[in-house]
């Protein structure tokens, strides 16, 4: 790994403040990887062998049953997945496959629990690590349940204009199919809603959507501190 993606990880909050020691014995055991887009780096109900973080790239977190699936969470960089998995040593609930071309780091799962046992500072970051995913678990449950189809379009094209850098436009990085996924809906419930949000100012050309009110799209979506992250 080069030096500069070395220090991105160690910036990390689950990582900042263990002992460097630690930090490098969990360097030195780590596999770093690069996968073409399309790759399914691991499958729900399995044991986890490795703790994975994003480099570069893109990583979507999908369920399965029969034969539905749906999209749970996008992983972009610089983030862990799945962490709760691997400090319990029980099998994944979710399933991760790669957008784009990524880069990942994969941790041997026994050298990070071994850490988590000898390293306080390391165990107290893993906690708080889980708790803020917990956290994200809960508001989306709540964006789930709360909203509409249109509100939570609503919202996630503010949230993304927002991370984006706020110029009124959102770039999709990936397929609307994995969008309406993730929100909740079909593809064509996707379209439909996409449409109807034009009374509120939205239009979209391909991959590009534009925010043409901002007023209004608030209005419509019902932003709620205790909802958006």
């Amino acid at each position: 790994m080069r030096s500069a993606d070395q220090q991105l990880i160690r910036e990390l909050s689950v990582f900042r403040e263990m002992k460097q020691e630690n930090f490098d014995a969990l360097l030195s055991a780590a596999y770093f990887q690069r996968f073409p887009e399309g790759v399914t780096l691991i499958h729900e109900g399995d044991l986890p062998d490795f703790l994975h973080i994003v480099v570069e790239g893109m990583v979507e977190l999908f369920g399965a049953c029969g034969e539905r699936q749906t999209t749970l969470d996008v992983i972009r960089p610089v983030t862990t997945f799945i962490l709760a998995a691997v400090i319990r040593d029980d099998v994944y609930l979710k399933s991760a496959r790669t957008l784009a071309p990524s880069q990942i780091l994969m941790i041997p799962a026994t050298a990070v629990r071994e850490v988590f046992d000898r390293d306080a500072a390391f165990a107290r970051a893993v906690v708080g690590e889980l708790a803020d995913r917990y956290r994200c678990v809960v508001r989306e449950l709540k964006n789930q349940k709360l909203r509409t189809g249109l509100e939570r379009l609503a919202a996630w094209i503010l949230q993304a204009e927002r991370q984006q850098g706020g110029d009124g436009r959102v770039r999709l990085t990936y397929d609307k199919r994995t969008l309406a996924s993730q929100l909740g809906m079909t593809a064509e419930n996707l379209s439909r809603n996409l449409a109807a949000l034009a009374q509120h100012g939205v239009s979209s050309r391909g991959r590009e959507i534009i925010i043409g009110n901002r007023d209004a799209l608030e209005t419509c979506a019902r932003p709620d501190a205790l909802i958006d992250a």
